[in-house]
């Protein structure tokens, strides 16, 4: 008996149901061991006090596309979970409690504060892992990772204690990004910059020895004059070469500081002047290892003046700010203050803002490992998609820094080093020494800094599969067949990756690296809190359910190009689940008593239509796999929207309904079978896409054993084989046949619509062939063409004279005539029309007036002035449309 599905579709019930299903079957298990092929991807670990946001929702969206098309390709796939740790950004949160409480980190002290971290992990940490489930991410969950678990950890003090053996971890006073709030090292991608409207600041620094001669320096942070150890002038620059190698006096502080000649100097930047200042600014700390100069650091790391700033110890920097401005305008060495703006760079965790600061780090020297990373994609042994971005890649390893990899927090991978106070050695070690390596003292202190949270993440692609042991996972699945991620951290993340997988598994982490683009607002604006544009993944899956969303996401997801969302496109594609589940609900309806058991298309009489379906599924099949294969998912989420309403839905329906209800036996079965073919192939298409409502249908659906099913019943769309192109369903000739008659249909159907005819009105057309080939095609297919365009008297021959009365559309050689005597009310079609052509009048001189004014094109964002545009155009074609309608009835008279 054929399963009958509810009248409308509700996702959510659905939804949990078949999630826990496949969870409960193991269908997301990948076998450490196979004959079958392997294919794996790591997913971008989100931060552990992360909730599921666009940029989650598209990047697990895509990953999971490839892992569920892969799985029905018979592939061995892992998809390895996992979240990181996220040092900075969950000490806060267990900070902000503590600060609830009254108290703070110290009060508990080291120990204690990490066992509350760990509490509040157990208690809250598995909040995104869940909202992924609910996007349908099928990920092996049973190997779900920890950036801090105990085989990661192993794995990150492996690493580190080789890298430090190998000569390519030290450590040094540099300048780093430090966060006076936090009192730690960030990474530039934990700074966070905005625009300001900012000063610059124009000081008189007097030269030494000519009284009354000063040269100006522009600065946009004028209490880092208190660290100044020189002023800089292009070595080009004529105006100020004469003063290169004398001194100037730096004001209020009266310390003789040198004039240098340098390259980074821009000549068109304030006076051409800069001060330099190698503790307190990155450009400025190049300059001074380039002229030796010295390194004055001005604050502590609260961001208070030390005592290097004499009067100003103790002050907070912007409080100093305001006095060392007062002060110089009062000593007349203010010149002038210019508006300026400037972009300032936060802490992406409190928002306060960083300074560069001077501090004893530990850093890895990369220019070594950074030379294998470059050389591996340039030899494309790992491709980056879309190709522009490999320049972006090639630009930053060239151009590489050495990585700064402590943090002085205490949430993290603590840092494998012992301090001895007896002799001043370091030892490094993987497990804790009991004495110093050099001297034997045992008057040894563990380093207090913790890693930086992208040291461990490096590591992923080969640690989460049990390295440094040597696992039949990393033999099956390494290196990883893809990495699906966003721009931002092509660098911070993925060449690291590279780096690591190539220095310590010899041999890169993954083959392909597709970089998807951002996830915008409707007007292309980046969603932010403080905008109030920000589209909350989980309301829109409450709303319009899972698979809406998802395709949705494929369906905008073109190479390069940013999405611009809006809740009305994932309504729209609510209406495509609602029409694909409305398809099978009319399928089910007419397969009654149908079994496809012991049926094969070979053995069936196929009609034109029945081809030309056969023929457009083999080809969306064909066009899927090569779009996905290219990383193309919005190709391929069209090719399959296009072909479910446009053809299956839209003709191919309405075409079986002739042959169910009044066709022969063999008629009905053949068109049932292709009826029932062609929808168990489109689900099967769709599954990666929309995973819930293709099982919930296909489950319904009647099965066919034997080879097709792999010999077997299988028992969910995840393990049936997906859809490929086959020789045998190629039936081009036909389908183009089909197009021409379907060309003629339009054309019907065209009239009816200029002449307002209403569906129920059956009329009269006549078809006139310019060849005997189409007369006999159209002869052949006219029940069709009669059913689809509802034809009361349809007539077909050769140069067939035109009706004076007749309208007229031509497809191909075939002139479509349509008599209209009695068909329409003249006077009233005229009127009708008239009126409509009065109203698009009015709202194209609303319009045209809008888009005259300067008031409003001037004032107006770009993007409403381009809507207004588009309006104007679509209701002035939308005129000539009907003026055309009117043309035509006006000859009837």
């Amino acid at each position: 008996m054929i399963k009958e599905l509810a009248k409308g579709y509700e996702p959510h019930d659905v939804e949990k149901r078949w999630y826990a299903e496949w969870q409960m079957q193991g269908y997301f298990r990948a076998a450490a061991t196979s004959n079958k092929k392997p294919y794996s991807i790591v997913i971008p670990p989100p931060n552990v006090t992360g909730a599921l946001h666009m940029g989650h929702a598209l990047n697990n969206t895509l990953q999971d596309i490839l892992c569920r098309w892969k799985r029905m390709q018979g592939y061995n796939v892992l998809w390895m979970p996992g979240t990181d740790h996220a040092g900075i950004a969950t000490q806060n949160v267990v900070e902000r409690q503590l600060a609830a409480e009254g108290k703070d980190r110290h009060d508990l002290g080291r120990e204690a504060f990490i066992e509350r971290v760990w509490k509040w992990k157990a208690e809250s940490g598995g909040q995104i892992i869940d909202q992924l489930k609910r996007l349908g991410a099928s990920c092996d969950w049973e190997r779900e990772r920890f950036t801090m678990d105990e085989g990661l950890s192993k794995a990150v003090r492996t690493v580190f204690v080789k890298l430090y053996e190998d000569g390519l971890i030290y450590r040094d006073n540099r300048l780093i990004n430090w966060c006076p709030r936090c009192h730690t090292a960030l990474s530039d991608i934990e700074v966070e910059h905005e625009d300001h409207k900012g000063h610059l600041w124009h000081i008189r620094y007097p030269v030494v020895g000519e009284p009354g001669r000063f040269v100006v320096v522009a600065t946009t942070r004028p209490e880092t004059m208190l660290g100044d150890t020189a002023v800089a002038v292009h070595p080009e620059d004529g105006r100020y070469l004469e003063l290169v190698g004398k001194k100037v006096i730096l004001p209020l502080i009266n310390r003789e500081i040198p004039v240098v000649a340098d390259e980074y100097v821009e000549r068109e930047f304030g006076t051409g002047v800069v001060k330099i200042t190698p503790a307190h600014d990155f450009n400025d700390f190049e300059v001074g290892l380039r002229h030796g100069l010295d390194r004055i650091n001005v604050l502590d790391e609260s961001g208070i003046i030390n005592a290097a700033g004499h009067q100003y110890e103790g002050m907070d920097r912007f409080e100093a700010r305001k006095r060392i401005v007062a002060e110089l305008e009062s000593a007349g060495l203010l010149e002038k203050i210019d508006d300026h703006p400037m972009s300032v760079g936060g802490c992406y965790r409190c928002k306060t803002v960083v300074e560069p600061y001077l501090s004893l780090q530990w850093y890895v020297k990369v220019a070594p490992l950074a030379e294998r990373a470059l050389a591996a994609v340039k030899e494309g042994k790992t491709r980056i998609l879309p190709k522009q971005w490999e320049n972006t890649y090639y630009d930053w390893m060239e151009n590489i820094r050495d990585w700064c990899i402590s943090r002085q927090i205490w949430w993290g991978h603590r840092i494998p080093a012992w301090f001895c106070d007896h002799c001043d050695s370091v030892t490094v070690a993987m497990e804790a020494p009991e004495k110093c390596s050099k001297c034997g003292s045992d008057e040894i202190r563990q380093e207090t800094d913790v890693l930086d949270t992208w040291f461990s993440s490096s590591l992923w692609p080969f640690s989460t599969m049990g390295w440094p042991d040597r696992t039949a996972e990393l033999k099956t699945f390494y290196p990883t067949s893809c990495l699906i991620t966003g721009f931002d951290i092509l660098f911070f993340w993925v060449a690291r990756m590279m780096m690591m997988g190539l220095y310590f598994m010899d041999g890169v982490p993954f083959t392909d690296v597709y970089i998807h683009a951002l996830v915008r607002d409707a007007q292309g604006h980046k969603m932010s809190k403080s905008k109030g544009n920000v589209i909350d993944p989980l309301t829109v899956i409450d709303q319009y359910g899972t698979d809406a969303f998802r395709f949705t996401l494929a369906a905008f997801a073109a190479q390069g190009r940013d999405i611009k969302l809006a809740e009305e496109r994932i309504a729209g594609y609510r209406n495509f689940c609602n029409k694909v589940w409305n398809a099978a609900r009319f399928t089910l309806m007419n397969l009654e008593g149908f079994d496809p058991e012991g049926l094969s298309l070979d053995k069936m009489e196929l009609s034109q239509g029945d081809k030309w379906i056969l023929h457009r599924l083999n080809e969306t099949a064909r066009s899927v796999d090569e779009t996905l294969t290219g990383y193309r998912y919005n190709e391929s989420a069209m090719a399959l929207y296009q072909f479910t309403w446009s053809e299956f839905c839209d003709w191919y329906l309405e075409l079986s309904k002739q042959d169910i209800y009044n066709g022969t036996p063999e008629r009905k079965q053949a068109t049932q079978y292709v009826l029932w073919y062609t929808l168990e192939n489109l689900l099967r298409l769709l599954h990666p896409f929309m995973p819930f409502i293709t099982e919930e249908i296909w489950q319904a659906l009647p099965k066919q054993q034997g080879q097709e099913a792999r010999d077997k019943e299988t028992p969910s769309i995840m393990l049936a084989e997906y859809p490929s192109y086959r020789n045998e369903l190629s039936f081009p000739d036909f389908a183009a046949d089909m197009e021409r008659i379907m060309a003629v249909i339009g054309g019907i159907r065209n009239i009816r619509g200029e002449m307002d005819v209403p569906p129920s009105k059956q009329i009269a057309v006549i078809l006139s062939c310019d060849s005997e080939a189409t007369r006999l095609l159209l002869k052949h297919n006219e029940s069709a063409i009669i059913s689809l365009a509802r034809v009361s008297d349809l007539a077909i021959g050769h140069a067939i004279e035109k009706p004076e009365d007749a309208s007229i559309q031509v497809a191909g050689d075939v002139q479509i005539y349509v008599p209209l005597k009695g068909l329409v009310d003249v006077a009233a079609e005229e009127e009708r029309l008239l009126k409509e052509i009065g109203k698009i009048d009015k709202e194209i001189e609303m319009f045209s007036k809008k888009l005259e004014s300067p008031a409003f094109v001037d004032r107006a964002p770009a993007d409403i002035v381009a809507k207004e545009r588009q309006k104007l155009t679509d209701v002035t074609g939308k005129r000539a449309v009907l003026e055309e309608s009117l043309e035509k009835i006006r000859k009837l008279k």
